[in-house]
């Protein structure tokens, strides 16, 4: 999970976001310097902003930044300080991982999709991807359900011409990589690598 710290652009603001929603249904609430965003539709918590971020956290970094257990257990002690009982039980695994592709089908409704079996460690994913260069036997590079791509798209399970889909494989363009090929395709990594092993974007 990202948070997000850009004192130059926004100011000294942390930028805890948790689900999309549309701006017209969000609410605010404040309680010292923490915003509460919610969606007034459902009740459902969009996210949080940490004012005065500097003098709560140590933000060596700028931008995007990965809630560590160490940082999120700081947020959780200025929330009680703050009388808010909000459960901050936030998914803090690696959201882009080393797959490798056990299965490859055709999609029996698309002639360009194929339907893959993944391995990601303790898991295998069906993704649905329209590389050309996918095959079965591949290292690849997966961003699961709950990553948040470098272009700002946030990935969801999905279901694609009938068929669902959990996660994404990258191509080296998608990740944001440097000299990243133009052409079409997915990131193939070379030798062997363990399935599951988070990739440093």
């Amino acid at each position: 999970m990202d948070v997000f710290y850009n004192p130059q652009g926004v100011g000294d603001v942390l930028i805890v976001p948790v689900k999309q929603g549309d701006r017209l249904t969000t609410t605010f609430e404040r309680k010292g310097d923490i915003v509460r965003i919610t969606d007034q539709q459902d009740g459902s918590i969009l996210g949080y902003n940490i004012f005065n971020a500097s003098s709560h956290f140590q933000l060596a970094e700028h931008g995007k930044i990965q809630l560590t257990e160490d940082l999120l257990s700081k947020v959780k002690r200025l929330f009680e300080e703050n009388n808010l009982e909000d459960s901050l039980n936030f998914d803090l695994t690696p959201k882009f991982v080393v797959g490798y592709v056990k299965e490859k089908e055709q999609h029996e409704n698309a002639d360009k999709l194929s339907v893959c079996q993944v391995d990601v460690g303790e898991e295998t994913l069906q993704i649905v991807c329209g590389a050309p260069n996918i095959d079965k036997g591949q290292y690849v590079v997966v961003a699961k359900v709950g990553a948040t791509m470098p272009s700002g798209m946030n990935i969801k399970d999905a279901e694609l011409r009938g068929v669902p889909s959990s996660g994404m494989i990258c191509s080296a363009k998608e990740l944001g990589l440097d000299n990243a090929s133009e052409k079409k395709g997915i990131l193939v990594l070379e030798g062997n690598q363990e399935p599951g092993k988070p990739f440093e974007l």
